[in-house]
Parts: C-alpha cells; structure tokens; sequence
C-alpha cells in the first residue's frame, strides 16, 4: 500500500465489501437513523424559514397566527402527498423518478436539475444559517470570520461523508436529540407560559385584520399575507429526502420510509409552528447581529430563571449551539440526497456515468465531492446571506414538488380503477395547488432579489445534461451498429468443448456488456495472429454501483447478466474449436478489479497476453474524455508495471 492509499484509508475509513450482506445490513437505515440523517434537513428548516416568514409581515405581526396554522397544515399536506411517492416507488429517486415515469423524461430532467440545485443549497443554506446561530452571540467585530467558517465547515462535512453515510449520521446524532429536546422544552414553555394570551389574542387577530383589510383593502392584506407564506417556504424543504432515499432504508422499505416520513413532518411542524407562537407571544423583534430565534428563546430563558446576564447567555449559548449544530446536521442531507438524484441522473445518461460508482467505502464518492464544491462556489458567490439562499432554495425545492404532486395528479387520473383512488387525487391536487401557488409567488415577488439566479442556474443545468445525453446516446447507436454487425456470425456445434492448455500462448480479453465488442477484440487478434493462440479467456469486472446496490435483487439481475455475457463468448469459442474460460468479479473500483483477474490468470496461464477495446472519436476532446472513463489506458499502466503485456485495440466511433 503506497502512501496515498494509506492516508487515504486513514481519512476515509477501510474497503468494504460491497457483495457482503453484513455489509449491508450495517449500512441501511432504520427509521430513527434516516429521520436523524434525512429529517434533520426538515427540521432544521424551523431555525430560518419561520423567521423569514415572521419578518415578510413587517407592522402586521397580529397575522402570525394565520401563518402559524398555515404552516402546520402545509407540512402535513406535503407529507401525505409524499408517502405516495414512497408507495409508488419503493426503490428510490423522489421527484426526479416520478417526473420522469409520469410526465416524460424531460419534465424528468427539470425535476432533477431543481432538485440537485435545492442540495447544494442545503448545504449552503444549513451551514450559513447555523453560522449566523453561532454568530449571533458573538461582537460583531468577529462577523467578518463567518464566511471563512462555513467554507471549512463544509469541508469537514464532505470528508466525513466519505467515510459513509451511517457513521456520519451516528457522530451527528447527539446534536439532532440535544436540539431537539431543548427545543420542544423551550417551545412548550413559551407557548404554555403565555397561554392566556390566546383569549386576547385570538379576537385582536381577528379585529386587527378587518382594520387592516379596510385601511388596505382585501387584496393587498392577502398578498401580503401571501407574500410572507411564500417567503418561509424554506420550512417545507427536506420533506422529499425520504422519497430520495428509499433505497438506503431498512426492509420493508415502504414501511420505514413512511413512518419516517411520519417522524419528520410531526416534529417539523411542532417545532416551525410552534416557533412562530413564540415569535408572536413573547412580541419578538429583530435586532441586528442576532437571528431572531436568539431574541425569542432568550426571553424564554429570562423568564424560565436564566435572568442573570451570564446564566442567560450561557443558556442561551446552548440552545443557539445546538440550533446551529442541528443546521450543520441539515447540511449533511444535502451530501446524502444530492449524490442519490446525481447516480439516478447517471444511470438515464443525463450525467457522466461516473456518478453512478461507489467508493471502497459504498457511498457515491464523486457526487459527494461535486456537492461539496458545488456549495463552496454558491457560498463565495452569495457571501453567506441567508435572505438570498432562502429565495433560491424555495424556488429550486417547489419547483419540484410542483412537478412531482402534478405528476402524482396525472397518475391518479390515469389510474380511477383502484381503490381510493379520489381522495388520493384530492390530496395530490391540494399538495400542487399549494407548491405551484407558493412557487409562483415567489418568482413574482423574488424575481429581481434572486429568483432569476435560480431560474438561470437550473436552466443551464437542464442544457449541459442535454448535451451529455445527446453525446451518450450518439455513442449507444454507435455501439449498438457495432453489435449488429456481429450478431450473424455463426455459432458451429459444441459436441465435446476443447481442452484447455494452461502452458500454452493465451489470449485474454477484459469485455463488458457489449459483445460487438468482445468478438470484434476475438476476431481481430485471429486476424493479426493466425494460430498463434491456443487458449482464449474472457474476464470481466463489474462495478457495484450505486444503481445496482439498491437491494438484493439488483444485485443478482447484475450477477445473472454478467455470468449470461461470459458464457456467450465462451460458447462463441467452443463453436469454433477453441479452448475458452471466463472469470468474473465484482467491486466498486473495476481498474482494481480486472488488475487483480489478470494476476489470477497469469497464475493459471503464465503464457498470457491481454487485450481490451478503447473507444477512438474521430473529435476528442476535454469532454469526451469527461464522458468517458480512460480505463483502457489506466489499465495499460497498471498492468505493464506489473510485468504484464496489454495491447487496446481501437473501435473507431464514425460522426
């Protein structure tokens, strides 16, 4: 092991083996992890989006409490409506699949780009909103180091998902039941404590909205009121992490994800509602360098006993802590559903397929890294204000729950005969109603204040995977033209194989699933060098992805298809009197994996030479290369430092 591996493995943690069911039964959820791991996103949402929402009423606080009952009902709606995503499709991929199963690849593709969008922005979003938490209790003087924090923060957040996303989840876990025992203290003592409020409350409300709505008019008093729903939409955020990931959840799956599901909206919807009554009870106003959760809970803890400066700073120390402890948990949702929509992309070809391969640690390694550097670029760019990452967050995030529930309104149309099927419909209309109305606001009102960043950003998107689909599907007609030409040649009969001779010249090929591929390598190589080889061996590695690790039945359609292409070409040999054999085997990283099959066969058949196919574009570039993994050469190297002779042969890809 040279040095790089070994501080790699001491950074990122010791290989796994992907083929183990120990290893994955360590590795999947149950619904207490996946609400820690998950939910922390929804949750943590109460720490900005109730805030945000609080402030869009500016003089009109007395509305609060129509906010806080609208709150409350929303996140159950969206909830509900979720869970069919979960029902309808237990494998995995949230919005993007639903889009692209019920609406068509391209509403697909928008749905995915918003949602890789909206996780970078989670983690973007979590990290400056917990560092304005940790801040706040600072001089001011020290805000100028609040950036420079993030960006280390986010950091430290992707070398720990590299090591996998349970341990992560497990070292996060006693900041996510600390916020959320302090939290729910600090809500039901504020909420308790200034009860009979309501018995005034509730009929000023009332009073104060019909002053207003005759000083104002009904119609600017329900923008207004509008507005500032549409603004906190970042509460609702992290609801569809569950349906992202149903794939890492416990068996049954259904059942996990819903009652997670179950887990995140009841305490998102105490903790954001009951915040807002806070806000409203204890007459909560903002006040500069502080969050105004920070205003809010520190006049509950003055009046819990915490009434000395220090015993209430300290206090309050704690719960802000917490709060942005909690936020640095949310923002570790974005490394686990962003990389999730980014191997589901990979496997329809709208992104390299390099997304879809774990690491030795079983985790989707270049997607974790993307989006990491992803929320670097947005945090430099937005200088960590937490206004401006809300209005691009809420957008990207609506975007897709609106395509999603329309989706999910088309599916139940189509579907009247099953059982019911109405009120199912009912909810999913009420869930698009609500996501479409609050998206539109939002870009009607946000539009100059950010809103267009996130339109344009999640356009440009929408056209590189364009362009990157346009080039994969180019180069799989290509292929399949290939294979074609292949599929007349003639197979003789196989009355008695022929035997192997383990001294003799050896020809081995590494091939995949193309076998226009593998026979054009087998005919070559008799073309070039007629009878020089005795023995003929084909080896193929496979890579466990991200795709096929979903469960056990991926995995064995992958062993199936794998063994099925091996006998092809061993058949295609003994047909024409050839003495063949295959090896297979199957890994996260398949360089490593044909490095050690050629070791195994130099073993059996020390007179070997080995061969393997390179795609050649007539126009290479920077992006081809991008597209298209340099195994082949990669190979070559690994091989001939070992002692080892590869030869790659060209397969010319016409334009």
């Amino acid at each position: 092991m040279n040095l790089y591996q070994s501080l790699r493995q001491f950074v990122v943690g010791a290989p796994l083996d992907p083929l183990s069911q120990r290893t994955r039964h360590n590795l999947v959820l149950v619904a207490f992890f996946a609400w820690v791991g998950l939910g922390a996103d929804g949750i943590s949402s109460s720490c900005y989006g109730p805030e945000e929402s609080f402030k869009a009423l500016g003089a009109h606080t007395h509305l609060g409490l129509y906010l806080a009952l609208a709150t409350v009902v929303t996140v159950f709606i969206i909830a509900l409506a979720y869970n069919q995503v979960i029902e309808l499709f237990p494998t995995g991929g949230g919005g993007y699949r639903v889009a692209s199963r019920l609406l068509g690849a391209h509403a697909g593709l928008v749905s995915g780009a918003a949602l890789l969008v909206d996780y970078v922005l989670t983690i973007a979003i979590s990290v400056a909103a917990g560092m304005d938490a940790l801040f706040s209790l600072l001089p001011v003087a020290l805000q100028k180091w609040k950036l420079a924090s993030a960006l280390v923060l986010v950091v430290v957040l992707l070398v720990l998902n590299l090591r996998g996303m349970k341990e992560a989840i497990k070292v996060l876990l006693p900041v996510f039941l600390g916020f959320v025992v302090t939290h729910v203290v600090l809500i039901v003592y504020g909420v308790l404590e200034h009860a009979g409020e309501f018995a005034r409350i509730v009929p000023e409300t009332f009073e104060e909205t019909r002053s207003a709505i005759s000083a104002m008019g009904f119609a600017p008093m329900a923008a207004l009121l509008l507005l500032a729903y549409a603004q906190g939409g970042g509460t609702y955020t992290g609801l569809e992490a569950v349906s992202n990931n149903v794939n890492v959840l416990s068996e049954p799956r259904v059942h996990t994800g819903r009652l997670t599901m179950l887990y995140m909206a009841v305490s998102l919807a105490f903790t954001a509602g009951g915040i807002i009554l806070v806000y409203l009870l204890w007459d909560a106003r903002p006040v500069e360098g502080q969050t105004l959760n920070a205003v809010a809970f520190g006049a509950v803890l003055k009046d819990m006993g915490f009434d000395t400066p220090l015993a209430n700073q300290s206090a309050l120390l704690v719960v802000l802590a917490l709060e942005a402890g909690l936020l640095f948990v949310a923002a570790n949702t974005g490394f686990l559903g962003g990389p999730a929509v980014l191997s589901n992309m990979a496997a329809d070809s709208w992104v390299p397929h390099k997304f879809r391969y774990l690491s030795t640690r079983l985790v989707t390694e270049n997607g974790i890294v993307v989006m990491g550097l992803a929320a670097l670029a947005i945090l430099v760019w937005s200088g960590g204000s937490v206004t401006l990452l809300v209005v691009l967050y809420s957008i990207s995030v609506f975007l897709t729950f609106a395509i999603s529930l329309f989706g999910l309104c088309v599916y139940w149309t189509r579907h009247r005969g099953e059982s019911r099927w109405l009120g199912r419909l009912g909810l999913s209309s009420l869930g698009f109603s609500v996501c479409a109305g609050i998206l539109a606001l939002l870009l009607y009102e946000r539009f100059a204040e950010g809103g267009w960043a996130a339109l344009a950003i999640i356009g440009a998107l929408v056209g590189v995977c364009v362009a990157v689909r346009h080039h994969y599907d180019f180069t799989k007609r290509q292929l399949g033209q290939i294979d074609a030409q292949f599929e007349n040649v003639p197979f003789g009969s196989v009355s008695e194989p022929p035997k192997l001779d383990y001294e003799a010249s050896t020809a081995v090929f590494m091939v995949g699933s193309s076998r226009g591929g593998g026979l054009h390598a087998l005919l070559w190589v008799q073309r070039m060098f007629p009878g020089h080889f005795r023995n003929f061996v084909f080896i193929n590695s496979r890579a466990v992805d991200a795709h096929s690790y979903g469960g056990a039945q991926d995995m064995e359609a992958v062993k199936v298809e794998a063994n099925v292409s091996l006998k092809y070409f061993e058949n295609f040999c003994h047909s024409n009197g050839l003495a063949s054999k295959s090896y297979l085997s199957f890994g996260t990283d398949p360089i490593d994996g044909f490095v050690d099959l050629c070791e195994r066969v130099r073993e059996d058949f020390p007179n070997s030479i080995f061969f393997t196919s390179k795609l050649v574009f007539e126009h290479d570039n920077f992006l081809v290369r991008l597209l298209h993994n340099q195994a082949a050469l990669v190979l070559q190297q690994r091989l001939h430092m070992a002692g080892m002779q590869l030869v790659i042969l060209p397969m010319k890809v016409e334009t």
